[in-house]
């Protein structure tokens, strides 16, 4: 039997395959303008793996979770990143997931979601706070990271993304430099992050989740701003969908 968990997210909608126990693939596309049209490529693209549809469970997940017609249930972003974690880490951990339209803080104790806390009421701190911001620059997400790393001395004091855009076409116009601009967007985003993290009081093992988790520099950055160690892997992007695969092992 093969269990599958998708997570659709806002700009990216990744899959987990396990085979009974065993995790044997991970994908992700983008998510694009419609959700069903993308969990029907999600299942186009398990089928030609050789995996026939009424052999597997499949738990959906995600901004888009509804959306996936042969879901055999659905479950929120916060179990499954939590339980993607707990599979992922192993032990006690905080996870961090920085995603594109929220940003999670979630406390696994002994495999179980203890807590959580969640920014959803705009986009700052988010993925699309930065990837708004990369484009006021006119430069994509990972050369943004790449420029802030070499950046300092300019920070962003709006906690709004449209005047905090207003503000970087301001550093723009009186001739700051490219590098610092991208530094004080990080620091921004950074800086919110950490302040949702630094409301838990519980396990400061942080584990760092979602599309983000491939910027080396926003890793060092949050983790020097929380001054403690924040782990991540590769794999930590698929952790909402490892999770969903977890829990579909539990079907009937």
């Amino acid at each position: 039997m093969y269990y599958v968990g998708v997570d659709i997210g806002s700009t990216a909608a990744k899959t987990a395959i396990f085979e009974n126990d065993n995790l044997i693939d991970t994908f992700a596309i983008p998510t694009g303008w419609s959700s069903i049209e993308t969990a029907n490529t999600i299942m186009e693209k398990i089928i030609s793996k050789g995996i026939r549809e009424d052999n597997l469970k499949v738990i959906a997940t995600g901004y888009g979770r509804i959306s996936v017609p042969y879901a055999n249930k659905t479950v929120t972003e916060i179990t499954c990143h939590g339980k993607g974690a707990a599979y992922l880490v192993g032990e006690d951990c905080t996870v961090v997931d920085i995603g594109g339209q929220d940003t999670k803080v979630i406390t696994v104790e002994k495999g179980m979601i203890v807590d959580f806390l969640m920014n959803d009421k705009c986009s700052a701190g988010t993925g699309r706070f930065l990837e708004i911001m990369a484009n006021t620059l006119g430069v994509d997400i990972n050369t943004l990271c790449n420029l802030a790393e070499t950046g300092s001395g300019v920070n962003i004091s709006s906690m709004c993304t449209v005047f905090a855009e207003s503000e970087i076409i301001s550093l723009i116009g009186r001739g700051e430099k490219k590098a610092d601009i991208a530094y004080a967007i990080v620091d921004s985003i950074v800086s919110k992050v950490a302040s949702l993290c630094n409301k838990h009081s519980y396990s400061t093992n942080y584990y760092l989740t979602g599309g983000l988790c491939d910027c080396n520099y926003i890793v060092r950055s949050l983790a020097k701003k929380l001054d403690n160690q924040v782990n991540t892997s590769p794999m930590a992007r698929y952790a909402g969908a490892i999770g969903a695969a977890v829990l579909a092992q539990n079907l009937k």
